[in-house]
């Protein structure tokens, strides 16, 4: 647990010397959290501990302490670490719209601390795609390009990406949630011993360069507010539709720097024999219009009425979770914490009372359309239209007056 000063860390310390079977139970029994176990003699203290310090103060005196260290010169060096990169991830022949929406970010946070705006591309013959993201306004590219980095390959990706830290020493680093990403980033976080934070919804940027990572935790019920005080470069994951894309200039600026390839690099003990391109789906994450259901729809084959909905105003559909749970909808089509965050022209819920975990993955749409039976829903707190009823009685005349495009006229 670190204090409001950056150089000093507190932590609990346990003198097992002082430890008997008596203390042990009375201390298990005062923790509210259920954190303290003891087994053979050795009071051990788990994950769950809160640090309410309850133990501390309420304990038998000597056994538990409060110690607050000064770090001292541990803590890093921040004026050696600047600016904001983002890791381009190419989706085929594209660029990943989620790396143009880290770029809009990344330039925002950059905003605050006067720092450059990076990007790291890896990849084979992708000059052509570094040069377009100087219309973004990227200070500077950072481009590995090379045959042999054609096809991802986690350690080969990772030794470069260890070398783009080392050479141009980035505060800190933007990831989109991608499998990629989520594979790549742990593992060279975990390399320069420093944190990392996953799926952020909310990033914001402190004047002495501390990035302040906010996800849900703890099911959704509470927004946490994570940061790397100590260390650099610092980490996070975003998913794709959470932030906006960065607008395309007309003019490029910034430069691209050609990096040299060392044979060191490339890791054989990973090795990737053939590609594959599966079928494209449609994405719930890419589309323009949804309708989405939850636990007011009684019944599967009550999803054909909303269905016929659906395909007239050329929407998607969607769920939450308890449908999925059901079998009713592909995973695919979860939006929500654990599932797709989506961010449409146009989103209609059907029966969703909309919990923080649903909310946390579609408020961002730009206008949203509620239909429920109860008044006090939550999802009437994030609607742009309430519409309080029945939706078997709504729906149908909803339809009616429905025409292709009237909808847009109506609601504009």
């Amino acid at each position: 647990l670190l204090t409001g000063k950056e150089k000093r860390m507190a932590k609990i310390k346990v003198n097992q010397d002082r430890v008997t079977k008596d203390i042990a139970k009375q201390l298990e029994e005062l923790c509210p959290f259920g954190a303290i176990s003891e087994e053979n003699g050795i009071l051990s203290i788990s994950s769950g501990c809160r640090m309410c310090r309850i133990c501390v103060k309420k304990g038998p005196a000597g056994v538990v302490e409060w110690i607050d260290e000064d770090l001292g010169d541990c803590a890093v060096e921040k004026g050696k670490w600047k600016g904001i990169a983002v890791y381009i991830q190419m989706d085929g022949d594209r660029i990943h719209p989620v790396s143009l929406e880290l770029i809009g970010k990344a330039k925002e946070l950059a905003s605050v601390i006067q720092a450059p705006v990076y990007c790291l591309l890896i990849g084979n013959r992708v000059k052509e795609k570094a040069e377009e993201l100087l219309y973004y306004g990227i200070e500077r590219v950072f481009l590995y390009n090379h045959q042999e980095l054609n096809d991802f390959n986690i350690m080969t990706y990772a030794n470069v990406f260890s070398d783009f830290i080392e050479n141009a020493k980035p505060s800190s680093i933007l990831v989109g949630a991608t499998s990629e990403g989520r594979s790549l980033a742990p593992r060279v976080a975990a390399r320069f011993r420093t944190g990392l934070t996953a799926d952020c919804t909310v990033l914001e940027m402190k004047d002495n360069s501390d990035l302040v990572q906010i996800r849900p935790a703890f099911g959704g019920n509470i927004m946490a507010q994570i940061v790397t005080p100590r260390h650099r470069p610092q980490f996070c994951t975003v998913r794709y539709k959470v932030f906006s894309q960065a607008e395309r200039n007309q003019f490029p600026s910034g430069s691209v720097v050609d990096m040299e390839i060392s044979d060191g690099f490339f890791d054989a003990s990973v090795q990737v024999l053939s590609n594959e391109e599966k079928t494209r789906q449609a994405d719930i994450s890419d589309a323009e219009t949804i309708v989405a259901v939850g636990r007011g729809v009684r019944t599967k084959a009550d999803l054909e009425i909303i269905k016929v909905f659906a395909d007239r105003l050329g929407a998607q559909m969607a769920s939450t979770r308890p449908l999925i749970e059901n079998g009713w909808f592909d995973a695919r089509q979860q939006i929500g914490l654990s599932g797709r965050t989506v961010k449409p022209k146009l989103i209609i819920t059907i029966g969703i009372s909309g919990a923080v975990q649903f909310a946390a993955g579609m408020k961002g749409s730009d206008c949203i359309i509620a239909i429920n039976k109860d008044k006090k829903a939550p999802i009437f707190d994030i609607a742009n239209y309430g519409l309080v009823g029945d939706w078997y009685e709504i729906l149908p005349e909803l339809a009616n007056w429905m025409k292709e495009g009237e909808i847009w006229t109506r609601i504009g």
